[in-house]
């Protein structure tokens, strides 16, 4: 039919605009199909921040020369029904739909109210980083809300880390610098995550308004292999290093890479 035909050729038009300029895409069933899935997706999703069905997981960060543990990183778990949906299957499209907004906010209380408990029971030493996305960083309130959330929370700003990518810190470089430095007025500590697969120059990294790179777990993967990456991986430390900064390595799983990282 008619109606058909023009959703079809609508559906096109958008994958076109999506790979780029002057370009032509022929439809197939296959963008029906993404479209259809892409919907129940965002469905599920305003389901699922309705009815609380995210859960925060809290990954240790580890002293490479004495084991001990020195804080914990929150990872998002969508509880969906009988399974665990992984951040990388959702957080896209929560960001395009706006429900990063209620997510994000989720995320951070929660991860303060777990900081607090830790203070509580002693443990005032251990940081408690979140993972911010674009949209969060691009609220103009941000530094206020990250604020608002600390205080309710009743935790020590110095307990909370905020990592971003490199990516997300160079989209709008200047406006993003001038609201990190404000939170690391506050005592925030600011990690620079997955360092190595993007803008990476070592040159910068005094500039930045940072006091943690996280060394992307790609180069973390390969040691022990047979392109071991452990030489490289021990310069970047070392570079990252001798800027003042600490360096944290994403990734290390066993015992065979906690030793390789130490030399």
């Amino acid at each position: 039919t008619k109606e058909v035909l023009f959703k079809n050729a609508d559906l096109a038009m958008y994958k076109a605009k999506e790979l780029g300029k002057n370009r032509y895409v022929f439809f197939d069933q296959a963008m029906d199909e993404a479209v259809r899935n892409k919907m129940m997706l965002e469905q599920d999703l305003r389901e699922a921040v309705e009815k609380g069905e995210f859960r925060l997981w809290y990954q240790p960060l580890i002293e490479g020369d004495s084991g001990k543990i020195k804080g914990f990183e929150a990872l998002i778990r969508w509880n969906k029904g009988s399974r665990t949906v992984m951040p990388g299957d959702f957080i896209k499209a929560a960001e395009e739909t706006g429900l990063i907004g209620p997510i994000g906010d989720f995320v951070f209380r929660s991860a303060c109210a777990f900081a607090a408990g830790l203070s509580r029971r002693g443990y005032a030493d251990l940081a408690v980083t979140v993972n911010l996305s674009v949209v969060q960083l691009m609220r103009s309130d941000f530094s206020e809300w990250i604020a608002a959330n600390i205080k309710a929370a009743g935790v020590e700003p110095f307990c909370i880390g905020l990592e971003i990518t490199e990516s997300v810190l160079m989209d709008s470089l200047e406006a993003n610098v001038e609201k990190l430095e404000a939170v690391r007025r506050l005592g925030v500590k600011i990690y620079l995550d997955d360092f190595g697969t993007g803008y990476s120059s070592l040159r910068y990294l005094r500039q930045l308004p940072v006091d943690v790179i996280k060394i992307d777990k790609s180069f973390t993967d390969d040691i022990g292999s047979v392109g071991d990456d452990k030489e490289l991986a021990g310069s970047i430390i070392a570079l990252i290093h001798q800027a003042g900064l600490r360096a944290v390595a994403e990734g290390v799983e066993n015992e065979h890479q906690m030793k390789k990282k130490k030399k």
